[in-house]
């Protein structure tokens, strides 16, 4: 039989009660609330907004910031803005679009943002999403005009406010209403804003030393808790206070943290971290913090769980040491950006050859027809970094790895051996080791400099590294 419902037993629908949102609308003070954003901040943004206004002179310009993906039904992912959108406003600001009018000498730049549910909507308390009752007090328009220095206005503005001009789309694109926009998405902003993206200005540099700082800081906080994590916890321990400390310094990890002890550490992205801590294994970790600005650090380095390496593991690092130090001497400008791929491979190739693992020589191996030293290095060596981990990702072969390095770039050279358990090509003493070395790297006008240069890339020093570590965090 069907189920009567009795709608007089039913819950009230808060927001179809015309006296509670009456009621609901009055009796709220107005805090105050400056948008986070500094001085230094808007400055920068206004300096990249002029950079891409030169570079696209003559055409309108539109980038979107995005939405918060669902996780599932009414619960999403936390909110953080598309990296365009960032770059040309340093604010996070949920289905903002940033609107640039060309004009005779550049462009005029205005931003849309939705309007808060604020007392006096019915939003205010029924949008679990939006709703200032749920989430806490917005940022309003007029909080960032003060601090952006450009106009701000309601979203359901935007519309009319581009219906006579014709706009280039970038950043997280909304495709099915860039045509109500008189907009189409465009593969040439995009690309454009990741040409001018490769090269930091003064700011940026200052906030991926920064990131990189408190990223050494979370490495000695992870090794400081490798007892618990041995006894129990695990992989996960580890991982878990990583990003406790990226959550204290900024928004939180830049990447999904790799945490890779043991036969784990051969799995380049081994983000699951589900996996026990031994003493008798390598650590592998590849962490990195993301500043509330969003620029991110990215390092890794392995360690001996024991405090000392074996032989074994010893062998495997010294190879990667030895490739990784190759890299770093191909770093200036005027460089391709691909010869330390190629400087570091070219050392990996003539170790594994001295081992016995090579079935060529290592002029074959390095030939493009051969490759076969990558069996336990197929991915990269390197990449460009900042908003993004791997940074400027629309970028075209000829401006990235095709392109010559010019200072003030960023990026990062990261060798590695992955000998992988179940390997039978692998020697049995070397089975299960996996070793990466990752620094972030600023060009300079004659070389570059290490921005994670504090920690050690030999063996014996990251013996000591980590015994200070470990001893700092006993004293604390």
């Amino acid at each position: 039989m069907p189920v009567s419902i009795n709608k007089k037993n039913s819950i009230p629908r808060l927001a179809s009660s015309q006296p509670f949102v009456d009621f609901m609308a009055d009796g709220w003070l107005s805090p105050e609330l400056p948008a986070p954003i500094d001085a230094c901040a808007a400055s920068a943004a206004a300096l990249h907004r002029e950079k891409i206004s030169s570079a696209y002179s003559g055409r309108g310009i539109m980038v979107f910031a995005g939405t918060a993906p669902i996780r599932s039904n009414d619960c999403y992912y936390e909110f953080r803005a598309h990296s365009d959108f960032i770059y040309l406003t340093n604010a996070q600001i949920e289905s903002a679009v940033l609107v640039g009018h060309p004009t005779s000498d550049g462009h005029d730049f205005e931003l849309f943002m939705p309007v808060p549910y604020t007392p006096g909507s019915a939003g205010f308390f029924s949008n679990a999403i939006h709703g200032e009752l749920w989430v806490g007090p917005s940022h309003k328009p007029q909080d960032w005009r003060r601090a952006l220095g450009i106009p701000v206005r309601p979203l359901q503005d935007l519309e009319n406010a581009v219906r006579r001009g014709h706009f280039h789309a970038a950043g997280a694109t909304p495709i099915e209403q860039l045509s109500d926009l008189n907009a189409q998405s465009s593969t040439a902003l995009n690309r454009t804003l990741s040409q001018l993206r490769m090269v930091k200005d003064a700011w940026e540099v200052s906030e991926l030393r920064a990131s990189v700082d408190h990223t050494i800081d979370g490495f000695r906080q992870v090794l400081a808790e490798i007892p618990k994590a041995i006894v129990s916890g695990g992989e996960r321990w580890l991982q878990g206070t990583f990003d406790r400390a990226a959550r204290t310094y900024g928004n939180g990890p830049g990447y999904a943290t790799i945490i890779g002890a043991g036969i784990h550490a051969p799995t380049l992205h081994w983000t699951r971290c589900d996996g026990p801590v031994r003493e008798d294994q390598l650590l592998l970790l590849d962490m990195g913090v993301e500043e509330r600005s969003c620029y991110t650090a990215d390092i890794t380095r392995t360690f001996p769980i024991a405090g000392t390496f074996t032989s074994a593991q010893r062998q495997v690092h010294d190879l990667v040491e030895k490739s990784h130090r190759a890299g770093l001497a191909s770093l200036s400008p005027g460089k391709s950006f691909s010869d330390f791929h190629f400087a570091c491979m070219e050392k990996i190739a003539e170790g594994l050859h001295d081992w016995g693992m090579l079935p060529v020589s290592v002029d074959e191996a390095l030939s493009p027809t051969g490759q076969q030293h990558r069996r336990w290095l197929v991915c990269g060596v390197g990449h460009h970094l900042g908003l993004d981990v791997h940074d400027c990702s629309n970028s075209h072969y000829e401006d990235y790895q095709g392109a010559a390095l010019v200072e003030n770039m960023v990026l990062t050279v990261e060798p590695g051996l992955y000998f992988h358990a179940h390997d039978a090509m692998v020697p049995p003493e070397l089975r299960g080791l996996g070793v990466r070395i990752e620094d972030d790297l600023l060009i300079t006008a004659t070389g570059y400099e290490n921005l994670s240069g504090e920690l050690p890339l030999d063996a014996s020093g990251l013996e000591q590294w980590m015994h200070e570590a470990m001893n700092l965090a006993v004293r604390a």
